[in-house]
């Protein structure tokens, strides 16, 4: 077979410039699909605690600009776009979808799970009860916002990536990457930063737009900064996938 093809999912030849994706029945997808899980419950948990870098205070009109606030959730949430761009490129919508409801019903055994828990009563000797709910008590609020925001953003950022691949086939990967990310990840952060808002104590909409402005530019920016990382890891899966 000449470099200008490849063989499909069919096992037929597909020509240089046809639009490919890998069946998603490998190990590679296994691997990446528990990775995604694994990076939605945890963030789920973690984003219950607010964030500040810095002191004292700065503000331009009602926009509070100094200090940043955000959630533990942003130490390892943007992964999960990275991963979703991964499966996205070189499986395609389906296994994108799969992948989001996959995820996200991990999501909420995890926090009914911590609420069955929460229920459960006490061991006498127990003295953390209210350390417990202070922390896992406000997860399922965070999952409706994980889950409202990021099944929103993900789908659009699944959407986008798909329809310019279908346009440019191998051609432009920086280009969709950030682009469909861009787009995804702002949906994504007003819809939680919305409903999750409450739970880490934010109070103003001064330290609203700080918490969703600084959330969006900073998962953009991870983003741009792994890029190159995530080309070589999908350029790797392509060229590892017999069906892609």
């Amino acid at each position: 077979m000449s470099e200008g093809a490849r063989k499909g999912a069919g096992g037929v030849a597909a020509p240089e410039g046809a639009v490919r994706y890998a069946s998603r029945g490998s190990t590679h997808f296994d691997i990446i699909l528990a990775m995604f899980c694994v990076v939605l419950v945890v963030s789920n948990i973690v984003a219950t605690k607010g964030i500040e870098f810095g002191s004292g205070s700065w503000s331009i009109g009602s926009l509070q600009v100094w200090p940043v606030i955000t959630d533990g959730g942003a130490f390892l949430f943007p992964l999960a776009y990275i991963l979703g761009d991964v499966i996205s490129e070189v499986y395609g919508f389906a296994a994108a979808r799969r992948a989001i409801i996959t995820g996200f019903a991990m999501a909420i055994l995890a926090s009914v799970t911590f609420l069955v828990v929460q229920e459960a009563p006490g061991a006498s000797f127990y003295e953390n009860q209210a350390a417990y709910e202070a922390v896992l008590g406000f997860v399922p609020q965070i999952v409706l916002a994980s889950l409202a925001g990021y099944v929103v953003g993900q789908l659009l950022n699944s959407v986008v990536l798909v329809r310019m691949k279908a346009r440019t086939a191998e051609r432009g990967l920086f280009l969709r990457l950030i682009t469909s990310t861009g787009v995804g990840e702002l949906a994504d952060t007003l819809i939680f930063c919305a409903i999750a808002a409450s739970v880490i104590g934010i109070t103003t909409m001064g330290q609203f737009w700080n918490y969703a402005i600084v959330g969006f530019v900073y998962k953009v920016g991870v983003e741009l900064l792994v890029m190159p990382v995530t080309m070589l890891v999908i350029g790797w899966l392509k060229s590892r996938e017999p069906t892609y």
